[in-house]
């Protein structure tokens, strides 16, 4: 079953990538991914996982540095765009329903279940993520997009002016991998 993204997650990378002309970006991505890079995309549209996967590699690397403090901003400015797009996201001064109503629009945004808030107590939020990435992704790249998401869950509750106030943290999954963010404690 291929894995797909919707466009308004896919259109940050294609942003991120068209505005570093600089870099030789044919060592990360294919000749299909290149394509994407010259039309226009659809927010509501579904683009390839791996596609996806392979433009977060090559930002992480050259445009991050592979520096986890950048890649925790890009995390902060991807929920922020999101916000933008839906309003009703950030439920204020209640981080619980900010984060229920993550899990209902995350739904949207992946065509299977790459993020899924397990748990929401009044100071704690478990989240499992589960990307289904490559296996070369997430060998290169488990950590960053731990922290990715892990950022993007401190600013939806920052911005929800909520019970954290320190980031969340990135905790190996249950096969040993950085690919969940841990609980979210104050």
């Amino acid at each position: 079953m291929q894995r797909r993204v919707r466009g308004i997650l896919f259109v940050d990378y294609v942003r991120m990538i068209r505005g570093h002309k600089a870099i030789d970006w044919s060592k990360y991505l294919q000749d299909e991914d290149s394509a994407m890079l010259v039309q226009p995309i659809d927010p509501d549209g579904w683009y390839p996982m791996e596609t996806f996967e392979r433009f977060g590699i090559g930002i992480v690397r050259e445009v991050a540095g592979g520096q986890l403090v950048a890649v925790r901003m890009w995390g902060r400015f991807q929920v922020e765009f999101v916000r933008q797009a839906h309003p009703n996201l950030i439920a204020t001064d209640d981080p619980r329903s900010t984060f229920m109503r993550f899990q209902s629009l995350q739904r949207s945004f992946f065509d299977y279940d790459a993020v899924v808030v397990d748990e929401v107590l009044d100071e704690t939020a478990t989240v499992s993520v589960n990307y289904r990435m490559s296996p070369e992704a997430e060998e290169a790249e488990e950590t960053y997009m731990a922290f990715l998401t892990a950022a993007g869950f401190t600013e939806l509750t920052r911005t929800s002016r909520g019970f954290l106030d320190q980031p969340a943290s990135a905790r190996p999954n249950a096969e040993g991998r950085a690919g969940s963010p841990g609980p979210a404690t104050r």
